[in-house]
């Protein structure tokens, strides 16, 4: 299947409308959207070519062709508080990132009576109480925990929410103070687009104030960065100047820069979890190869926790779908699936000044502990400081931890 999805990508690409059209056909009727995992998966990938072609110009007649027997629309789910903390708990997806992090963090943090954290999470906020929780039993009794969080009305990368960050916070706020911790919480206009920049420079402005008050300043990026453009794409070509004024060489890409500002501000932790795939290739072919290769994993999992035609399924499975067209359909600042391998992102950290750090024993115990709740397909690898959580034996997303050189 792979193969044809291949050999279809060629043919969009190079306007081939009646090789495309043949090749849709058989796709269609081998890759039914209600089959196995492999047939929902190219299912997805045929959908997304589609949406290519339809975009393409020259193929547009295809499309309307292919259109009469796929359904185009993807209907993303925008979920409640209870629906997403229940949603993220039924697989170690996310789970994993969670307890390794937290893990790290409540080590690198002992001591510190204030400790402001700044969640880059793209499941806003669903890690924070089971911090809460554990920072509540300190023996050194609860901290004040600052809780800044960036927020933008303008993108649409699910899973999606159906309130605000402000009542968010709010709730964020009364569950602390139900477990004896008092939190303070912010949320700040800012963008991957541009790199989080206003972000940074607000945290700039607090280091400034606050850098002799010994705070504990933990970064905590959770499946986020890879939506910051990199190298492949020309990010300020559509910006009037650098967003990063305080940055010298707008010729760096502002994945770069937004790491190198994080080191400026001298944190006490950074932990940066993601899922372990290259999609940052421009060539499509093998774009679509790498996350071929990479999202069976997550149709290969769903099996195991959630029955066919269940409604999560179907947000699951959309969410999904949302992801492989980004990845497929789409070119330049619309692209933003781009995701990075671990080795690259080590490689990052250490040339903006960053320094491993390895995972106690107690974080690996946990993580442990987590995945026994999990289908046996699960598993857990150390490679040098990092964790990975494995499927079947494949990388799916790593957790790294990291301190100032």
């Amino acid at each position: 299947m792979e193969q044809l999805l291949v050999h279809c990508a060629n043919a969009i690409e190079s306007n081939d409308a009646t090789l495309a059209q043949q090749i849709l056909w058989v796709l269609n009727n081998i890759a039914p959207p209600d089959g196995d995992s492999n047939q929902r998966l190219t299912c997805a990938f045929l959908r997304a070519l589609i949406v290519r072609a339809a975009k393409s110009g020259t193929c547009k007649m295809l499309a309307a062709m292919a259109n009469a027997h796929c359904n185009l629309s993807i209907d993303i789910h925008a979920f409640s508080v209870i629906e997403l903390a229940s949603f993220v708990d039924l697989t170690p997806w996310h789970r994993f990132g969670f307890t390794a992090a937290n893990a790290a963090i409540l080590e690198a943090v002992e001591g510190y009576s204030v400790i402001h954290i700044v969640d880059l999470s793209l499941t806003h906020c669903m890690q924070i109480p089971t911090l809460i929780d554990a920072i509540a039993n300190r023996l050194e009794g609860p901290p004040l925990v600052k809780l800044t969080v960036a927020c933008s009305g303008t993108e649409d990368v699910p899973p999606l929410l159906d309130l605000s960050y402000e009542e968010l916070g709010s709730k964020l706020v009364h569950f602390a103070r139900s477990r004896n911790v008092v939190l303070e919480f912010r949320a700040i206009s800012s963008s991957y687009a541009d790199g989080f920049s206003s972000l940074i420079e607000q945290l700039r402005v607090q280091h400034l104030v606050y850098a002799e008050s010994g705070e504990a300043l933990v970064i905590n990026c959770q499946m986020m960065l890879h939506y910051i453009p990199e190298e492949t794409v020309s990010p300020l070509s559509n910006v009037n100047s650098n967003p990063y004024s305080f940055e010298s060489s707008p010729s760096q890409s502002l994945r770069t820069m937004f790491l190198k500002a994080l080191r400026v501000l001298d944190p006490t932790i950074v932990v940066l979890v993601d899922e372990d795939a290259d999609l940052t290739s421009n060539n499509l072919v093998c774009r679509l190869r790498s996350a071929f290769n990479y999202l069976w994993i997550p149709y290969d999992t769903v099996d195991t926790f959630l029955p066919q035609g269940s409604k999560q399924r179907q947000w699951y499975e959309a969410d999904i779908c949302w992801k492989i067209e980004n990845v497929i359909a789409h070119e330049g600042l619309q692209r933003v699936e781009r995701l990075e391998p671990k080795s690259r992102w080590v490689q990052r950290m250490r040339n903006a000044g960053f320094r491993g750090v390895y995972f106690g024993e107690e974080a690996i115990s946990e993580v442990k502990t987590m995945l026994d709740e999990h289908a046996a397909g699960w598993g857990l690898k150390k490679e040098e400081d990092d964790l990975v959580l494995t499927w079947k034996g494949h990388n799916v997303v790593f957790a790294t931890a990291w301190v100032p050189a």
